[in-house]
C-alpha cells in the first residue's frame, strides 16, 4: 500500500516514477545549442521565474522560494531543481514544464531540464521578504 506522500504525487503528476525507480521528475525543453552567440546569465533566467506564478498564490515562484538552485552549463544549457508547497500541489505535474518552456524561450538558451524535489520540504522560511510582505507573513 502507497504512502498518503506517495498517493499524492502519483495522483497529481503523470507518469511519476515507482518506488522502485530514482524517484525523480524530470522534465526538458528546447534544444542542445553547439554554437552560442551570448553567454546566458543566471539574471536573464530569474527574470523569467519572477513572472511564473503559482496560481493559488500571488506570488513568483523564485520570490516563493520554490527555486532551489540553478545551474548554467557549457553551451547555455540551465539545470533547475525546484520543489512546490506541498506534494498535492495541483499544478505539481505543470509548474515544471511551464518553467522549462518559459525558460527555454530565452535567446540564445541550449536545453533546459527541470527536477522537481522534494528534500527537503519546502517551508515558507524560504520565502523572500517580498512575498511575505505580500502575502503579510510577519
Amino acid at each position: 500500500m502507497k504512502n498518503k506522500f506517495e498517493k499524492s504525487l502519483h495522483d497529481f503528476i503523470p507518469n511519476y516514477p515507482s518506488k522502485g525507480n530514482k524517484d525523480t521528475y524530470i522534465v526538458k525543453s528546447g534544444k542542445r545549442l553547439k554554437h552560442i552567440k551570448t553567454e546566458l546569465t543566471s539574471t536573464n533566467i530569474i527574470k523569467v521565474l519572477e513572472n511564473i506564478h503559482d496560481p493559488e498564490i500571488p506570488v513568483n515562484i523564485y520570490d516563493l522560494g520554490l527555486i532551489y538552485d540553478i545551474k548554467l552549463l557549457s553551451n547555455n544549457n540551465v539545470q533547475i531543481k525546484m520543489s512546490l508547497t506541498s506534494p498535492g500541489c495541483p499544478v505539481a505535474g505543470e509548474m515544471p514544464k511551464e518553467v522549462a518552456d518559459k525558460i527555454s524561450e530565452l535567446n540564445n538558451v541550449g536545453e533546459v531540464e527541470v527536477e522537481l524535489i522534494w528534500d527537503p520540504p519546502w517551508t515558507i522560511d524560504r520565502m523572500s521578504d517580498d512575498a511575505r510582505l505580500a502575502l503579510d507573513i510577519g
